[in-house]
């Protein structure tokens, strides 16, 4: 049975091997009557089953094992969008994401954040470590290039920040519901191992966070309402939404954007005061 269109997992499989170069894996050039890599070559570098490789090119072999498709894809040296792809194809759903810890975003990303000049917006990962922000954020939420790094974590601002709790008008509801969104995004994302120290550091350091840690529950962090007292502004309402970031599911983007036409003024006001500081500093 050929790669068709009615067999598109074994189409893609065909197209990927063939645009590669056997010369670059160590594979001899001779004797080749087509581009790319051999099945059989294929099969050797991803661990696999010559006989049961060409199966699945031809729709034959069965459903393959999450584990089977990562080691085709690395022998295949699939992109993540390539990867994910594979996976839709095969099994019909995304592949679970891996973690990679990231200490910043791209110039064009943060174009993205600077372009919003009355909504606050920052990058969160997936440990929840504030990775960017714009000026917005920077006068209405936290000036989070004041903290040290360790420090611009959400978690560790509401639990461990007493300006940050302080002007939170309903603290309470609010962190239950960012634990309860941390928890579930994090095993999510598969780096449930990697925020194993901070939640540790944060059950010994606040009973609050280790009383809500213990309650197991789950959220979707989606898009609200935030409402704050900015000690310069007084009483703000921001509505906020979350975006994942394409191809990076361990990044988040969060936007929030004034509730009213007060609650704009407020802010507009505060950016002038900046601008006023910064020029005279």
């Amino acid at each position: 049975m050929p790669a068709t269109p009615e067999n598109p997992l074994g189409a893609y499989l065909k197209d990927r091997r063939t645009k590669l170069d056997p010369a670059a894996f160590g594979f001899s050039l001779t004797r080749r009557r087509t581009a790319g890599l051999r099945r059989e070559e294929v099969a050797q570098r991803a661990n696999v089953s010559p006989t049961w490789y060409t199966w699945l090119e031809q729709g034959r072999g069965g459903a393959p094992s999450a584990d089977v498709l990562d080691r085709i894809s690395r022998a295949l040296m699939l992109t993540e969008v390539e990867r994910e792809h594979l996976f839709l194809l095969a099994l019909g759903r995304p592949p679970k994401a891996h973690y990679q810890p990231v200490e910043g975003v791209t110039p064009r990303l943060q174009r993205v954040l600077d372009s919003f000049e009355l909504s606050p917006a920052m990058v969160k990962n997936a440990t929840w470590d504030i990775i960017a922000w714009n000026r917005a954020a920077t006068v209405v939420l936290t000036d989070y290039a004041m903290l040290p790094v360790q420090e611009r974590n959400v978690l560790r601002l509401i639990f461990c920040n007493p300006r940050v709790r302080n002007g939170m008008t309903h603290w309470e509801a609010d962190a239950r519901f960012v634990v309860a969104a941390f928890r579930a995004e994090v095993a999510r994302l598969g780096a449930v191992e990697n925020v194993r120290a901070l939640v540790d550091d944060l059950c010994r350091t606040s009973a609050d966070f280790a009383e809500m840690w213990r309650s197991n529950d789950v959220r979707s962090y989606g898009e609200g309402t935030k409402h704050m007292n900015h000690p310069v502004a007084g009483p703000i309402a921001m509505e906020y939404s979350a975006f994942s970031v394409d191809g990076r599911p361990d990044l988040s983007m969060v936007v929030y954007n004034p509730a009213s036409a007060a609650d704009i003024q407020k802010v507009r006001a505060l950016l002038a005061a900046a601008a006023v500081a910064a020029d005279a500093a």
